[in-house]
């Protein structure tokens, strides 16, 4: 099986502005036998972890697009905002002033495994979103089962396979 991200690890950033990526998301980040990624603006007011082959691909499609307008504002900041880095022996990664600021971290953060890449999240706000999902606001957590196992060509999730089921 390809391999995936995914959990949810909650953890603080320390006085340097680090925190530890846990040990199953940095085998992931691997390619080549190094640990190089890159820590972008993520959608919905997280931050996001790449692959370094990821970001590449985006690159290379980005640049053909690079000189229309509607796009150089969006250009400008996912790419001004692009850190490429590493973790120390420990694990460690730190975490730039100018994206702990732009998502609003305090010091709580959930790393949260996402398919191919990683998000990261001040804690309070994914928690709020948890919630939310969980009590049926916004939603609801049936719901958005039904419509992402619409995108793999089925109406719902298959019976007895899933405990999303109300």
């Amino acid at each position: 099986m390809k391999f995936f991200f995914s959990g949810a690890y909650p953890t603080k950033l320390d006085a340097k502005n680090r925190f530890v990526l846990p040990q199953s998301i940095r085998f992931g980040l691997i390619e080549g036998g190094a640990l190089e990624f890159v820590i972008a603006l993520g959608l919905g007011g997280c931050l996001a972890i790449y692959r370094k082959s990821d970001i590449e691909k985006i690159v290379e499609k980005f640049q053909s697009k690079q000189h229309l307008a509607k796009y150089q504002k969006f250009f400008t900041f996912f790419f001004s905002t692009l850190h490429q880095t590493s973790c120390d022996s420990i694990g460690r990664v730190v975490l730039p002033p100018v994206l702990k600021e732009a998502v609003g971290i305090k010091g709580g953060i959930v790393i949260a495994g996402v398919l191919d890449k990683v998000e990261i999240w001040p804690k309070e706000i994914y928690d709020d979103h948890l919630k939310m999902v969980i009590e049926r606001n916004g939603g609801g957590l049936r719901e958005m089962t039904e419509e992402a196992f619409e995108l793999l060509g089925r109406d719902r999730p298959e019976e007895g396979g899933t405990c999303y089921e109300t």
